[in-house]
């Protein structure tokens, strides 16, 4: 027998992981090899680069599973491959951490971190630099332990020379398209941090609040005319910057259009729903009487030119009449404030309005500022209060004092908040920076000469037209909805970490009022004219594009200068000219958007960009379609006139044992080196990939193992226990407490109790305490199929020894032996099939259900007993020359199985490689120990290789000379009648060791192929007299099942009275079963609504379970009366 003294009994992935990780880092398997030009063979992928905030949870564990399982494919098929990683300097969310951290631990905002603002600004970047060097170090490590295979020596981060360069470029060619430009605009305000925030960078949260209706004073009514309008609101403190009040212009075909769209819904409602239209539809008429009256009086004043008082301020404002004031809804008036609301901004901008700012960038009321530049004199009341606390509180005491308020509603408020620092989002004005991604009436030239109508339609444009497919093909919608509204997009964030904006200004203080025109361009001249410097030549503003922007809030004017990239001559000249760098940085996403082709080395045409762009997938989840991969699309066409990937594959999210989204800011994150600690780096990759559907997304449940006792505790449980903690202390908890707040738990089995920190833990806790890793009982399934595989393997090796590589014709195998080659076969293109489509949890099932069941319990079973024989036979049996002895015969026979068991054990190890790359390298290299030359010779050749991340994969069409379609479909019949006798067996509880009697009736075509092979179903099934026959009826007391036109009848196992009562009691199940299915698909909405793959699943369902009714009714005729 073989020497299998040097393969553990038990697989250990701590002594395995790190050894064979270590020879493919030394072996160079990892690195990309240009040759200059691309070809069809060629496959790359970007890492869709983490965040350097902190470490990696699940739910990157998941993504990069999936990138490294493509890349190991490929590059197993011969590709030239790159997979290029790097990591993301996260302006926002990186700022945010750290000043969090200098916050709690030194009591210090960012602005004392220095004498200066500008010391300030450059000690809180070289806590960032530290902070990112710790992380990414640490995320580095984690990518590596789970096996990722990345080209590590490309390693990039977003905020590298290399790629700031390529941002500089990319800016300034958009700057000189008129592609950037500076605006005021409103944006989400994140006031802690004092920046522009982008859209999925709010997150929405519903606390109780209020709804305060005010009464604003009518100027000058008419006879007939209210002397007030009512307006409401659940953000008092914004009335201060109100500019008119909005009603509708014609409610009275409002309503009627509202009336409509109802009463065509009530037409086909269900029973259930006609009752809360009937409801809408009854309020409607109602409001018909209590309001119309009133509205159309104040459409007709606001068409008049009419005007009301604006409290507190007085502020006289108009009466317009616009569609965004629903006569449906309030008093039917809404107020209007452009600068603190994005709809009133709509409005606003529709109409003309003036925008009057009332916020300060730290969240405080600002002075109030006059269209006409004037300051007004309430500001001194509530000027430097707190916006949406004082300065709320302050409005609505001043307004009841005046009689204003007519009543106060409790009322739940849909809040957005600052994903980075947890507090809300205010709707501010302020000048920033945008790039125009909508149409450009001249078009725009996309890099090589192409044209386009503008940023956005071009990117729509590739997955209209299938030149970038997205897989799962639904998710194309989430793209070309965000795309098609075209919205410019703010760039600039008013941070301090991140790419300072390449643009130089100075401005000219002045004044735009009437009568004070100010001649900008000779003053401009003169600025021009005082800093020129002597020579001629190093005239800065000469090579940089320029842009002027006039602020008619401030009469001031400024001038802006992108200078070209690569030229820090003009960049010191310009300082030495005093103006001014902007202050603020790009989003995070502008430099994103870069990463397909800068981190390839562009601008520069280097071999990589040559070879590898475009690349060939993203891989990558949901929230980020529309921020990420749009804008690399937009890019990637703008800059290298080429889409920067042919796939976008979009996977599930991890989510925690609450269905909330695995996050770092959210603090519910699961280390994955907890998992691979606890199960084996396989393990973890195994289970990500086999929950892999395109369907759903996974949850995941979460334990604390316990330091101490190694016993679970639910993480749910401890947050319930730390919440009892914390009300008890007196805490009021205004927000759901999530892991992160948890740092330290106690066991709660009764023989440890004792307490433990968990990964959010300070050093300090953790020394003290242990740590309490995390895990999921889910991995188990990935833990249980690497333990099979190994035990498989090393019965494999302990009966591989003398194992040949002979030629061999189809002749010289058995049926078993034909019909596992045939499997195998089928199951390497359905694989291939299944990384193609991006199926990973259908490749997981085909590789499994071939090797566990194919394999491990029909293969191996059914030819243990050749291995036996040949380990029984004399010595001198082995070698018995060309006689045509029965030891001669047993000896060929066990040395086919074996060559046949080599080859299909390397197959499989080869298909799960990319899946389970540790445990297959290990069991490779014992397989290449115990049979060195593998294959089938005439049939199936095989290359060798030293390591099998290098080694070929089976070929995408399989094996021709494998294919037999009519042995597979021998065995299916065999399987199914074996399963059957399995399955009578357990339900008439006959033991499986105990000798059966069977018979098989089989449509006569099939009588012949199936008596040829019934030894299996004999050894299989432990059957010791089976009958096959086309004609015979149920013996009596027989146990009986029908599996499609086969009848398996197993004697003397049964009582027909039991069996009888048995099957009608399946019947009536079904019948229940059956009326709910029925119902259900016959339910319109249902099936008009529903996801079409679930209407499928039930349809088929039904049909099943139809067909179950069907045979048992069969079978309950056979029993007779």
């Amino acid at each position: 027998m073989a020497d299998a003294a040097n393969l553990e009994k038990v697989y250990d992935p701590r002594s395995v992981e790190p050894e064979v990780y270590r020879r493919w880092e030394e072996s160079g398997a990892f690195a990309s090899r240009p040759t200059g030009e691309r070809d069809e063979k060629t496959f790359c992928i970007v890492i869709p680069p983490p965040n350097v905030t902190g470490a990696l949870h699940l739910g990157h564990a998941l993504n990069n599973t999936l990138q490294d399982i493509l890349i190991r494919w490929h590059r197993m098929r011969g590709f030239n491959t790159l997979w290029q990683p790097g990591t993301d300097h996260a302006g926002i969310a990186t700022q945010a951490v750290v000043e969090r951290r200098i916050r709690e631990r030194e009591g210090k905002s960012r602005h004392e971190l220095g004498a200066t603002p500008q010391e300030a600004r450059e000690e809180l970047v070289r806590r960032i630099w530290a902070w990112k060097d710790e992380y990414e170090k640490r995320i580095l490590s984690q990518l590596k332990l789970m096996g990722c295979s990345c080209d590590w020596d490309r390693n990039r981060f977003t905020l590298d020379e290399g790629l700031a360069r390529a941002v500089r470029h990319i800016f300034f060619k958009l700057f000189k398209d008129g592609l950037i430009f500076r605006g005021k605009r409103l944006v989400n305000w994140d006031t802690q941090l004092q920046t522009a925030v982008a859209d999925d960078e709010v997150y929405h949260e519903t606390v109780k609040g209020h709804f305060w209706h005010f009464r604003y004073p009518v100027i000058n009514p008419k006879p007939g005319e209210p002397d007030h309008v009512v307006i409401a609101t659940t953000r008092p403190e914004t009335m201060l910057a109100d500019v008119a009040v909005a009603v509708n212009g014609d409610p009275e075909k409002w309503l009627d259009w509202w009336e409509g769209v109802q009463k065509d819904a009530l037409a086909t409602a269900t029973a259930k729903e006609r009752a809360e239209i009937q409801h809408r539809i009854d309020l409607i008429e109602a409001r018909r009487q209590t309001h119309l009256p009133a509205l159309n009086i104040l459409a007709a004043m606001a068409r008049d030119g009419r005007k009301v008082m604006l409290p507190l301020v007085n502020r006289e404002i108009p009466l317009i009449c616009d569609d965004w004031a629903d006569p449906t809804l309030g008093s039917g008036c809404v107020k209007i404030t452009p600068a603190h609301d994005a709809n009133d901004y709509e409005v606003g901008v529709r109409h003309r309005l003036p925008m009057i700012n009332v916020l300060t960038p730290d969240g405080k009321v600002a002075p109030i500022v006059e269209p006409d530049g004037s300051t007004n004199p309430a500001s001194a009341t509530y000027a430097g209060l707190e916006f949406s606390t004082e300065g709320r509180a302050k409005v609505v005491a001043d307004l009841e004092a005046l009689g204003l308020v007519e009543r106060i509603e409790d009322r739940d408020t849909d809040i957005g908040h600052s994903d980075r620092s947890k507090t809300p989002i205010e709707p501010y004005l302020s000048d920033q920076w945008f790039v125009k991604t909508a149409d450009v009436e001249s078009g725009i030239t996309l890099e090589g000469g192409a044209q386009a109508k503008g940023l956005a339609q071009a990117a729509i444009d590739e997955v209209e037209s299938g030149r970038i497919q997205v897989f799962p093909s639904r998710y194309a919608k989430s793209y070309l909805d965000w795309l098609g509204e075209k919205r410019d997009w703010c760039i600039s964030r008013q941070l301090w970490w991140g790419h300072r904006i390449h643009v130089w200004q100075f401005t000219l203080g002045i004044s735009q009022r009437p009568g004070h025109q100010g001649n900008t361009r000779r003053n401009i001249d003169s600025h021009i004219e005082r800093n020129q410097p002597q020579n001629p030549e190093g005239w800065p503003w000469s090579e940089c594009v320029n842009q002027t922007f006039g602020d008619s809030t401030t009469g001031k004017h400024t001038w802006f200068h992108c200078p070209p990239p690569d030229r820090e001559d003009i960049v010191q000249s310009l300082q030495d000219s005093n103006d001014q760098q902007d202050p603020d940085v790009l989003d995070t996403w502008f430099s994103s958007a870069l990463w397909p082709f800068s981190t390839l080395g562009w601008p520069d045409e280097t071999p990589h960009l040559k070879q590898y762009y475009p690349t060939s997938v993203l891989c990558t989840e949901r929230g980020i379609i529309t921020n990420w991969v749009a804008r690399m699309v937009m890019f990637g066409l703008y800059a290298m006139g080429k889409k920067p990937f042919d796939h976008v594959y979009i996977h599930p999210k991890i989510l925690d044992w609450r269905g909330e989204t695995m996050s770092k800011s959210k603090g519910n994150g699961v280390d994955p080196v907890d998992i691979i600690h606890t199960h084996g780096a396989d393990a973890l990759r195994y289970t990500l990939a086999d929950m892999t559907t395109q369907t759903q997304d996974i949850r995941m449940p979460v334990d604390y193992v316990c330091p101490h006792c190694g016993q679970l505790i639910e993480q749910g449980a401890a947050l319930k226990i730390e919440e009892q903690h914390r009300k008890s202390r007196g805490e009021k908890l205004d927000r759901k407490l999530q892991p992160a707040d948890v740092t330290r738990v106690t066991c709660t089995h009764k023989e440890c109790g004792k307490a433990f920190a968990t990964q959010w833990a300070d050093a300090e806790l953790k020394a003290e305490l242990g740590i309490g890793r995390e895990t999921s009982e889910k991995f188990e399934i990935g833990r249980n199929f690497c333990n099979k595989l190994w035990n498989a393997a090393r019965f494999a090796f302990l009966n591989l020894e003398g194992v040949t590589c002979r030629c061999l014709t189809l002749d010289d195998l058995l049926p078993e032996d034909r019909w596992i080659l045939a499997q195998l076969s089928a199951t390497i293109r359905r694989a291939h099939t299944c990384i193609a489509n991006y199926q990973f949890s259908a490749l997981v099932k085909e590789l499994r259900e071939f090797f566990w069941d194919c394999l491990c319990d029909w293969y191996i079973e059914l030819t243990k007993p050749r291995f036996v024989v040949q380990a029984s036979l004399p010595a001198t049996c082995h070698d018995t020359g060309p006689g045509p002895s029965s030891a001669a015969a047993d000896t060929a026979s066990a040395q086919t199985a074996r060559q046949v068991l080599a080859f299909s054990l390397d197959q499989i190890l080869r298909l799960f490689h990319p899946v389970i790359p540790f445990i297959t390298e290990r069991l490779w290299n014992q397989l290449n120990d115990v049979a060195p030359q593998r294959g089938l010779p005439g049939l199936a050749d095989l290359a060798m290789s030293d390591l099998l991340i290098t080694a070929e994969l089976p070929p995408v069409g399989g094996y021709d000379a494998l294919d037999d379609p009519h042995i597979l479909e021998v065995f299916a019949d065999l399987q199914d009648v074996v399963r059957a006798v399995r399955d009578l067996r357990a339900q008439c509880k006959v033991s499986p060791k105990d000798k059966v009697t069977a018979v098989v009736v089989l449509p006569e075509d099939r009588l012949a192929a199936f008596e040829s092979h019934k030894h299996v179903v004999l050894r299989m099934a432990n059957v010791a007299s089976l009958s096959v026959t086309s004609n015979a009826k149920r013996p009596p007391n027989a146990g009986s099942v029908r599996v499609g036109r086969t009848h398996v009848y197993v004697l003397d196992i049964s009582d027909d009275d039991a069996e009888r009562q048995r099957t009608i009691k399946a019947l009536d199940s079904l019948a229940g079963q059956i009326a709910g299915k029925e119902k259900k698909l016959g339910n319109e909405k249902f099936v008009a609504n529903a996801d079409p793959q679930v209407v499928e699943a039930e349809r088929e369902r039904l049909d099943e379970l139809v067909r179950q009714r069907a045979a048992l009714q069969e079978h309950l005729a056979e029993l007779g009366d």
